[in-house]
């Protein structure tokens, strides 16, 4: 691999170092941050949607800025935004401050990671891309080893503050690497739909929102209905539009590419399917079953060391077996691990823990590598600032419905069980999301073994 684009993958691995940690961190440390802000764990999930939900609104103007402003420019002013977001984060007195600063974090989040991908998608030849990815997720999945220890350590030993503060000295790293090695790329532009944006931020936002206080007891669920029906009307409002003008925000258009129609399909429903376990396990350990924070951070990262291990063998798996037999084979070891945290008990030896979380950590590797290749494997230079703007948000958007769905159908059991059933709730809300990644299969099933071919060869 050519040492600039080694270079790039390592810019672009600083910023998802950033975001995995900060995710990491903070799902391990809900329940902490919960009892300081005298709030209850199991309705903190807003803390983790809101930054989702504002970075799935502002990707739609990260491809555009990038491409008027420059790819470099824009990364590090997404960096900026970003460590400012930390630091409010850190001096957040309740639950609604804290929300707010998720969103000043999830604007520089939201012009990240899509600019750092953008940059490789248009500077990396084709078929170095699945290699340049795997070293930026490797190296991005640090984040998810050190976050669930660091946090538990933190919030055990120290304040919970600390797990935002330190972003601060890994966004000064970022800053001046990507000097070094990112090039600031620029297209011509084209004038900015802001009523598009209106149309399709108001949608993603009210759906997820309704969705979450819908499955929130301090919400009425009758206005949560209302405004979930809203963010479908206005989604139902910006096809319309779309279809009519000549440069809409997010072109139906691309969906023509077979392999991006299915592409965008599974990267949805994996992140509904498999976004929830990080947030719900956390939870799970600690307000079911009574672990500290410091042994339930310990007891999450063989998900992240099985997604490092199993990198290097995706490519070789590809090429010899195909896009669609993978996928369709990750999806079913998805579904297993999922069934196997619903199977847990309090009364399992820790080290019968470890087997269904590596599973799970490698089957969410394997997907999210192939999914997001193959979704772009069809596309010509003038798709990929696009192609890359629509991924970006349909990962985010399903990440954000993911973590509200999951919130959602945990609360339904718990308003049905009886009140000391929690740990029986959370093993019903997996066995449930695991029933989604049926629908995945099925989508996989449209796939032909030669889909994907050309990211897998040199041309």
């Amino acid at each position: 691999m050519d040492k600039s684009y080694r270079g790039l993958a390592w810019v672009a691995s600083t910023a998802l170092f950033m975001q995995t940690l900060d995710a990491t961190i903070l799902n391990t440390a809900l329940p902490s941050i919960a009892h300081d802000l005298n709030e209850a764990p199991l309705e903190m999930q807003l803390a983790v949607i809101s930054y989702a939900l504002t970075v799935a609104l502002l990707i739609p103007l990260s491809g555009w800025l990038a491409d008027r402003l420059g790819t470099l420019t824009v990364f590090r002013v997404a960096i900026v935004l970003f460590v400012f977001g930390s630091v409010c984060c850190s001096l957040a007195v309740s639950l609604d401050t804290l929300v707010l600063a998720r969103i000043v974090q999830g604007a520089g989040g939201a012009l990240m990671m899509p600019t750092a991908r953008l940059a490789i998608i248009k500077s990396v030849p084709r078929y170095e891309i699945i290699s340049v990815l795997n070293m930026m997720v490797m190296a991005g999945l640090i984040g998810p080893i050190v976050g669930p220890i660091l946090g538990g350590w933190l919030v055990t030993y120290a304040t919970w503050q600390w797990i935002f503060l330190i972003n601060i000295p890994i966004g000064v790293l970022g800053f001046f690497l990507c000097g070094y090695f990112m090039p600031n790329l620029k297209e011509k532009v084209q004038r900015f739909d802001f009523i598009g944006f209106l149309l399709f931020g108001g949608s993603l936002v009210s759906i997820t929102l309704g969705m979450d206080m819908i499955g929130n007891h301090t919400f009425n669920w009758l206005v949560g209905t209302a405004i979930f029906l809203t963010g479908l009307l206005l989604f139902l409002l910006y096809y319309y539009y779309a279809r009519k003008i000549k440069n809409p925000l997010i072109s139906f258009l691309l969906f023509k590419y077979r392999t991006f129609n299915i592409g965008t399909q599974v990267n949805l429903i994996l992140r509904v399917c498999g976004s929830g376990a990080p947030f719900l396990l956390p939870l799970m350990l600690q307000v079911a079953y009574g672990y500290p924070a410091d042994l339930a951070g310990w007891l999450l990262t063989p998900i992240a060391l099985s997604s490092i291990v199993c990198k290097p063998f995706i490519r070789p798996l590809l090429v010899r077996f195909s896009y669609k037999k993978v996928l369709i084979a990750a999806t079913l070891l998805l579904c297993t691990s999922l069934i196997l945290f619903g199977l847990m008990q309090q009364n399992w030896s820790i080290w019968l823990l470890i087997p269904p979380l590596m599973l799970y950590g490698a089957a969410m590797s394997t997907l999210f590598t192939s999914a997001n290749t193959l979704t772009i494997s069809e596309f010509s230079e003038a798709n990929n600032s696009e192609g890359s703007t629509l991924l970006s948000v349909t990962q985010q958007v399903g990440l954000g419905i993911g973590i509200a769905f999951a919130a959602v159908v945990l609360n339904i059991y718990l308003s049905l069980l009886d009140k000391s059933a929690v740990a029986q709730a959370f093993s019903y809300t997996f066995f449930s999301v695991a029933a989604i990644g049926v629908l995945q299969i099925f989508i996989l099933l449209r796939l032909k073994s030669s889909d994907g071919e050309n990211m897998s060869h040199r041309n």
